[in-house]
């Protein structure tokens, strides 16, 4: 079973390396072709693909009912073609699509937002924090009486739970949010924060090759993180992980490979992946350009309360 195993992951990874050539569509752009680099595809701006993404392969793109989409126990593959907008609640002028909620047996929701000219934020729920980060386009977010931010791709804020605060875009925007119930600790307050990923300094992965940034602090008072992580093309986890912590990712850049459980999923930047506690994870990037995935962790709390 583990040869058998070990030959399917072998034809797989080499049909995504040499796919273009072997009739994916004679080079056209679609999962089983190189990716460009954003030097050489004409000037595209940052995570483009993510709302733009390509599906593979490119002869079934419009073949009525295809998904790479799959939902099991332990984790789900969410992929755009099945994404479902509609007017998020409360929002002025805005669409909504929930990839990752509570009905998924998840302890947090991940959402995409796309937002127009004059659109508009509403809060989220008492005692719910939040965290957004920018896409595509652009938005002022105010907080409290005064305090103004303007946020760009790449640029994140984390709002306390209760923080009174509104989001404005005066452009096609696309946020990504992250939203649950905060664990409080006694004593111990998270502040808000409002940053960008470049600003956030590389820090150390002891065995691993990756490069990893955080965008919270590591400090009690933030019950999750937010891990921006990268991959050149052939990197690869060197740890089959396996924790009690949730897991929400987002693939911003690139393409790859990804286990859960004892399934293999090819997976390209766009694409949405939940993991429940303990489903075994690993990841290996393809392609010729990086890959970057955004991931929601919880942290700093016991997992009995």
């Amino acid at each position: 079973m583990t040869s058998i195993r070990h030959l399917f992951l072998f034809v797989l990874l080499a049909s995504l390396r040499c796919g273009a050539a072997a009739g994916y569509g004679g080079g056209a752009e679609g999962f089983c072709s190189a990716e460009p680099s954003s030097e050489c595809s004409g000037g595209q701006p940052l995570y483009w693909k993510v709302t733009h993404p390509t599906l593979a392969p490119t002869h079934l793109q419009d073949l009525p009912g295809f998904t790479r989409s799959v939902f099991k126990r332990d984790h789900a593959l969410i992929t755009p073609e099945s994404h479902v907008f509609s007017p998020l609640p409360d929002w002025i002028n805005t669409l909504g699509a929930y990839l990752i909620s509570p009905a998924i047996g998840a302890h947090f929701t991940m959402y995409l937002a796309n937002m127009q000219d004059g659109s508009k934020s509403s809060l989220p729920p008492k005692d719910v924090e939040r965290l957004v980060f920018v896409l595509q386009g652009s938005i002022s977010l105010t907080v409290g009486t005064g305090t103004t931010h303007s946020l760009l791709v790449d640029s994140y804020a984390y709002l306390p739970a209760n923080t009174k605060h509104s989001m404005i875009s005066d452009e096609p925007t696309t946020l990504v949010i992250f939203e649950r119930r905060y664990s409080a600790v006694e004593d111990s307050h998270p502040d808000l924060i409002v940053g960008s990923t470049d600003k956030q300094p590389l820090l150390e992965t002891p065995g691993e090759v990756f490069q990893l940034r955080k965008l919270l602090p590591t400090s009690l008072s933030y019950d999750f993180n937010i891990h921006i992580m990268d991959f050149q093309p052939g990197e690869y986890l060197n740890v089959k992980e396996v924790h009690y912590n949730q897991h929400g990712l987002l693939l911003l850049e690139g393409q790859g490979i990804y286990r859960l459980g004892e399934s293999w999923y090819p997976v390209q930047a766009g694409d949405t992946i939940w993991m429940a506690p303990f489903v075994p994870q690993w990841y290996a990037a393809l392609g010729k350009t990086r890959t970057r995935y955004l991931l929601y962790k919880d942290v700093n709390r016991n997992p009995l309360i």
